[in-house]
């Protein structure tokens, strides 16, 4: 059975997204895409909520990100190789290598995920993430040192989690921190 894994980028005051809903502010280092890329390797798929596959699918699978530098050259290289679904109601097709599900169906698809995948199956996308988030078993947060002010919030407003610290690291060169979360039921 697999895990269900909302993992992204944040800022210090809880953001995943600036006010003008960009990702700019999150560039990672050297040492932080490493530990990226190894969490890429150990995902049995990714479930993106169509802004965010909009974000990721086009700059990953461009041609020059596997010619590219060695450490971003093998980020391409597994996220090509990780099976992605992506809920939209508003596309009408996704790129090879993905699947379309309608977000009317999404706990459905993620709940028959869970049971048939052995894994983790990482949810990329704020709003995908807020409509799973009884669903979710762990909360996983790369923390930079940055305030936003504003912008797309990590966690979805009005809910109650309470969580468990499993995991932390710091990323010394950057200053940002990993923190991995379970929820506790």
């Amino acid at each position: 059975m697999a895990i269900l894994t909302y993992n992204v980028i944040v800022s210090l005051d809880g953001y995943v997204e600036d006010s003008a809903g960009s990702l700019d502010y999150a560039m990672p280092d050297e040492e932080t895409h490493r530990f990226f890329n190894g969490q890429t390797k150990a995902t049995a798929a990714f479930l993106f909520g169509r802004r965010m596959y909009e974000a990721m699918e086009d700059f990953w699978t461009a041609p020059e990100r596997a010619n590219g530098e060695d450490i971003e050259a093998k980020f391409a290289r597994l996220y090509v190789d990780t099976p992605r679904t992506v809920f939209s109601d508003t596309l009408d097709s996704v790129a090879d290598g993905c699947r379309l599900v309608r977000s009317a169906d999404a706990i459905a698809e993620v709940q028959r995920l869970k049971r048939e995948t052995e894994g983790t199956l990482a949810v990329a996308g704020a709003a995908l993430a807020a409509s799973l988030v009884d669903h979710i078993d762990q909360f996983e947060v790369t923390v930079l040192p940055t305030i936003l002010g504003g912008g797309k919030p990590y966690f979805p407003v009005g809910h109650h989690l309470d969580l468990t610290l499993e995991e932390q690291r710091h990323f010394t060169q950057s200053g940002w921190m990993y923190l991995r979360y379970s929820v506790s039921r």
